[in-house]
């Protein structure tokens, strides 16, 4: 029988769902329910609630296809993908669950009939493993199934955990003998001998969960048994294709060749002929896999989090596409074939396929337009270090900064070559540069001076035309090039260009600059020019400098060129600068008119504000804040603007905003019938176009002034219902109407503050009890008892009192307690009236206090101290007793 992919996956979830399992399908890759991990990385993480029993099912058995991604943190294979056989970043795992349903017996029954009677692996070649002490899993493997013992072996290995505490179990594992040749021919290599570390592949893992690990009462780990154990089982499917496709590389399936097979013939090489290129077109075809599962999920190449992740593999699987000699974009086919093989398992891929293409697309194109330069700059720069060497730091930071290559890129290249790269450096580098950023503050890494040189040698301010423009034909008047002037710029470059007019607008007055394109003008050589501008400043008067990268084409002084603003972030801009005003007057009518402005952020997707008031608001007076700034948006009133004398637009009631300068004449702006203020931003015609605004947070700053930040429009719509879903998620849990979730919470924060009182209680009264037991056995000097009693994890509040209580029970004596808690020592001495004159309580303490690094003392009869030094505890307490014993002698 031919198995391909598809079949076995499609065979694997029917054999299950015969046997009363449900097919669950593949969760994405990015974990919902899991914050401690980066991507899923295993099929049990959709499931992970229900393990440890925060979620219920209505379905005890289930069987998944899951997508899996391994890239970061402890299970990183990336630097292995291509070289290995059997290393991927995206693979997929087959599984089958039972949530307190069937167990061991079962579990290993299904997996063996469906390798044996299914899928038909021979019997002789398979072997297991169980725990050592899972006599249990043995029997079943030898007696039930009937294994041949000589291919049943203990491994102490065989025990999984989720963490150090939670469900756990032992694990059976089934392998496959390869033959000899996965042991370089060698035929006599047993199961378990480092000779046949690839020649016995794991084919499933079987996971029973049998025990839950929790802190006992001494804060040590009990390992306790499950009153419903469980079964979270693995199968990789790369390798069960690769063992039942007869090949020994996962790589050589049908899993991985029909990409292979497109990379191969646009590129003209053959797979299997040469090594570079076989490591070149599987990594190519790893990647594919990897960044289509993760476009279809919503991530997006980006420069930090997952989209950074998603950004390092592709621009690996660009660069080892250049190594092939591919120029043109080739990853938008490999991912559109990726999409038509793995879309049946995974709908989401079709739903997805026009995304993917776009998103590839434009990421080629991107990085296509800076790596011939970055790799011609490596390529300089390694042909002057030596075999073995190191490349400087600076290079590294210069192509990861200024052409986008990913660090770990590099350090690919470099290692190809023999060679590796200064990380210090590096890290210099990047320094330095957040140090310039910081420096630079409003002007972000514009050169002030150099447009100040500008204008003294005759450019002329840059008209704006962006009030009532979205898009302008323009003329370059000059680009500069990390700060010195240019004549030119060429694709790949970052500049920075003056031109005539402008409909961007220009960071200032807390409003964000814009983004958007500039190109060519048909009637020019320079039609295939194309650049995108990142950002809009004002250095230096009201020139305004378009910071861009060029990404196709020339660019020249003296060009005439369209600028064209991103008219969505305008709009959703023009939204949150208005909503600005009305915040600012509504913090005013209910805070008071001491809140003033002391900075604000305006950008497309949210905005902050920062003014000054000496406490926290409170939920009431942030609902009230809302409900003034919706009002006006219901209104739809009108927006105006006027231009007036600066002392006409004051005594107007206009007010002015934080850290500006204005000029003689200043843009009067009135966000409906009562926000008058002076500003230069974009804005909304009517209130009504705000939409909806929300307040996201407020906190501190600084000493006497607040940060507020709120969304608007369709974020703040998403918002509003994001917190509608999470209040009836809660009010769910608590079985509850949303109406009466503050009444069930209260009661709830009343019993816990009830329970907790017993629980300190009852604490105090088992260590009253193990301490009552060392003071009944304490040493007698002169008939006297002399206790030193140490109680770790009991806070300093408790110590006291236990101290008291044993010495009343005494009869004559000293008692110290020491009780540990969170790093810190709390010290009690205490003592009966008879022996208060020979060891006054407070003096012993005051000499004993610096053992631990503290100071302390107190009236004769009782007396304490604190300290920091756990590690002086043991010499104080021998100290202690030392000077008892010699007083009371």
């Amino acid at each position: 029988m031919t198995w391909t992919a598809a079949k076995i996956r499609r065979t694997f979830v029917d054999f299950f769902v015969e046997r009363g399992h449900r097919h669950i399908r593949s969760s994405p890759l990015i974990p919902g329910s899991d914050p401690t991990l980066f991507f899923t990385n295993s099929g049990m993480v959709q499931f992970k609630d229900v393990f440890v029993g925060a979620r219920q099912t209505e379905h005890p058995r289930a069987t998944t296809v899951q997508k899996c991604l391994r890239v970061s943190g402890k299970h990183n294979d990336l630097e292995n993908v291509g070289r290995t056989a059997r290393h991927h970043t995206f693979f997929e795992m087959l599984g089958n669950f039972s949530f307190g349903d069937y167990f061991k017996k079962d579990a290993i029954l299904y997996a063996w009939e469906l390798l044996t009677k299914v899928f038909e692996l021979p019997v002789d070649k398979l072997h297991v493993s169980v725990h050592p002490e899972d006599d249990e899993a043995l029997g079943y493997w030898r007696d039930l199934v009937g294994v041949n013992p000589a291919n049943i072996h203990k491994d102490p290995s065989n025990f999984w955990q989720m963490g150090d505490i939670g469900p756990c179990g032992p694990c059976s594992e089934i392998h496959i003998d390869l033959g000899p040749t996965m042991s370089n021919g060698e035929v006599d290599v047993p199961y378990g001998d480092p000779r046949g570390e690839h020649r016995y592949l794991e084919l499933w893992n079987l996971v029973f969960m049998q025990f839950e690990r929790a802190f006992g009462h001494d804060g040590e780990i009990v390992q306790t048994s499950l009153p419903k154990p469980s079964i979270d089982t693995g199968a990789g499917l790369e390798r069960l294709v690769a063992v039942l496709q007869g090949k020994f590389n996962n790589y050589d399936t049908d899993a991985f060749t029909p990409i292979i097979d497109i990379v191969a013939q646009k590129a003209g090489v053959t797979y299997h002929t040469n090594a570079d290129v076989d490591v070149a077109l599987r990594v190519i075809a790893d990647h594919t896999r990897a960044a289509t599962a993760l476009i279809a999920d919503g991530i997006y190449p980006d420069n930090e989090g997952r989209g950074y992740v998603l950004r390092r593999i592709m621009r690996r699987a660009i660069r080892f596409g250049r190594i092939l000699g591919l120029e043109e974009p080739f990853l938008v086919d490999t991912t559109a074939r990726c999409v038509e093989m793995l879309g049946d398992i995974y709908p989401e891929l079709i739903a997805a396929k026009d995304t993917i293409h776009r998103i590839v697309l434009q990421e080629e194109k991107r990085f296509g337009r800076t790596i011939k330069a970055g790799l011609k700059l490596l390529a300089d720069e390694t042909a002057k270090v030596e075999k073995g060497g190191v490349l400087s730091g600076e290079v590294a930071f210069t192509l990861y900064d200024t052409h986008g290559f990913p660090l770990d890129l590099t350090a690919l290249i470099l290692s190809e070559q023999g060679l590796s790269y200064d990380h210090a450096g590096f890290e210099a580098a990047m320094d330095a540069q957040r140090a310039r950023a910081r420096a630079a503050s409003k002007f972000g890494t514009v050169d002030k001076a150099a447009y100040q040189h500008l204008v003294e040698a005759g450019i002329t301010p840059t008209r704006f035309l962006g009030y009532t423009q979205e898009k302008v034909a323009a003329k370059v008047l000059a680009l500069l090039v990390e700060g010195e002037r240019v004549p030119r710029a060429a694709a790949g470059q970052r500049v920075e260009i003056v031109t005539d007019e402008s409909v961007f607008y220009a960071e200032s007055g807390g409003q964000v600059g814009d983004t958007g394109l500039l190109v060519g003008l048909e009637t020019q050589e320079s039609t295939n020019l194309r650049a995108s501008v990142l950002d809009v400043q004002k250095p230096f008067g009201d020139v305004f400098v378009h910071i861009a990268m060029v990404e196709d084409g020339v660019l020249s002084e003296g060009d005439r060129v369209i600028l064209e603003i991103d008219h969505a972030g305008r709009a959703a801009t023009r939204k949150n600068h208005s909503a600005t005003h009305l915040l600012h007057d509504a913090l005013r009518k209910v805070l008071g008119e001491h809140v003033r402005q002391r900075g604000s952020m305006v950008a497309p997707h949210r905005l902050r504000f920062d003014f000054s008031h000496t406490g926290p608001m409170s939920e009431d007076e942030i609902r009230q804040v809302e409900l003034l700034v919706n009002r006006h948006v219901v209104d739809n009133e009108g927006v105006e603007t006027d231009v007036l004398p600066y002392d006409a637009a004051i005594a107007k009631g206009a007010i002015a905003f934080f850290d500006e300068k204005y000029g003689d004449e200043v843009r009067v702006l009135s966000v409906g019938s009562e926000s008058v203020e002076l500003c230069g931003g974009t804005h909304v015609s009517r209130t009504g176009d705000i939409g909806l605004f929300k307040v996201v947070s407020e906190g501190p700053i600084s000493a006497g002034v607040r940060r507020l930040e709120a969304v608007t429009g369709m974020d703040a719509v998403n918002y509003a219902l994001k917190r509608e879903a999470q209040v009836r998620h809660i009010a769910a849990e608590l079985r509850v109407g949303p109406d009466e979730i503050n009444d069930r919470v209260a009661r709830l924060i009343e019993e816990k503050r009830v329970l907790g009182n017993e629980l300190s209680a009852a604490r105090l009264a088992w260590r009253k009890a193990e301490a009552l037991s060392s003071v009944q056995s304490a040493k007698l000097v002169n008939g006297k008892k002399v206790a030193a009693i140490r109680l770790d994890g009991v806070p300093g509040k408790d110590v006291r009192p236990l101290a008291e209580s044993l010495r009343d029970v005494m009869g004559s004596g000293i008692v110290l307690v020491a009780g540990t808690d969170e790093g810190k020592v709390s010290l009690v001495i205490a003592n009966t009236a008879d022996i208060r004159a020979k060891v006054p309580a407070g003096a012993f303490v005051s000499e004993l206090a610096p053992l631990i690094g503290g100071k302390g003392g107190g009236k004769p009869d009782v007396a304490q101290a604190g300290g920091a030094d756990l590690t002086g505890l043991d010499a104080l307490i021998a100290a202690f007793y030392a000077k008892a014993e010699s007083a009371l002698a």
